[in-house]
């Protein structure tokens, strides 16, 4: 197995150092790889679509802009 560093902030490493019965090695290996799994299934169906990156990206623009409105901060 190979090492990685990980940046956090002061504050976060203060609050896993109260943890010290984690492994968070552990931890984050596994968030990792359910992130990738994510990303893998996302390629996956993207692979198969007909959208365009500009269908695409208006399709983001309305979800954006729906969901604004649907809690009020638009």
């Amino acid at each position: 197995m190979v090492n990685i560093t990980l940046s956090v902030s002061e504050e976060l490493k203060k609050r896993l150092q109260k943890h010290d019965e984690v492994n968070w090695s552990a931890v984050t290996r596994r968030a990792l790889e359910e992130h990738l799994n994510k990303m893998e299934i996302a390629e996956k169906i993207a692979s198969k679509s007909k959208l365009t990156r500009k269908d695409v990206e208006e399709l983001d623009k309305l979800i954006k802009r729906e969901v604004a409105k649907a809690h009020g901060i638009e």
